[in-house]
């Protein structure tokens, strides 16, 4: 399986959320795992959040961002630019969508051109409802 990761996955998977063993289960399955690099811009700022509301310690958060680092070391993380931002400048055909996620959204169609087969994992409805949009499969949460 080729598979898309979100934010919202990871971030659920990191703070231990109730669907995270889900998202764990799919990333240790896929043959290959994409994303956009905001995905640590953005699982690092949900850690920030749960660490300055007290949620987590210092070194819980440490820990997590650890983890993190160490297993998106094995992702294909697409960067910012070029093709990207030029797509995440138009519409998609569920809006509205907020900037960071139309920058998943092009990320997403920069995969499938390579991987048709791509599935996408999110909880975040805005992607899922655009992806679904766009013709791909969510990957079963």
């Amino acid at each position: 399986m080729n598979l898309y990761v979100e934010s919202s996955a990871i971030v659920a998977r990191l703070l231990g959320q109730s669907n995270g063993a889900v998202v764990q289960d799919l990333l240790e399955r896929a043959e290959n795992v994409f994303s956009s690099e905001l995905v640590l811009v953005e699982c690092d700022r949900a850690l920030v959040r749960a660490e300055a509301a007290g949620v987590l310690s210092e070194a819980q958060a440490a820990g997590l961002r650890a983890i993190l680092n160490r297993e998106a070391a094995y992702w294909t993380l697409l960067r910012i630019e070029g093709e990207v931002l030029e797509r995440a400048r138009r519409a998609f055909p569920v809006e509205p969508v907020r900037s960071l996620d139309a920058l998943h959204l092009a990320s997403l169609l920069i995969v499938r051109s390579i991987f048709a087969d791509a599935e996408v994992l999110s909880f975040d409805q805005r992607i899922r409802g655009n992806a679904t949009a766009l013709g791909f499969q969510l990957a079963q949460t």
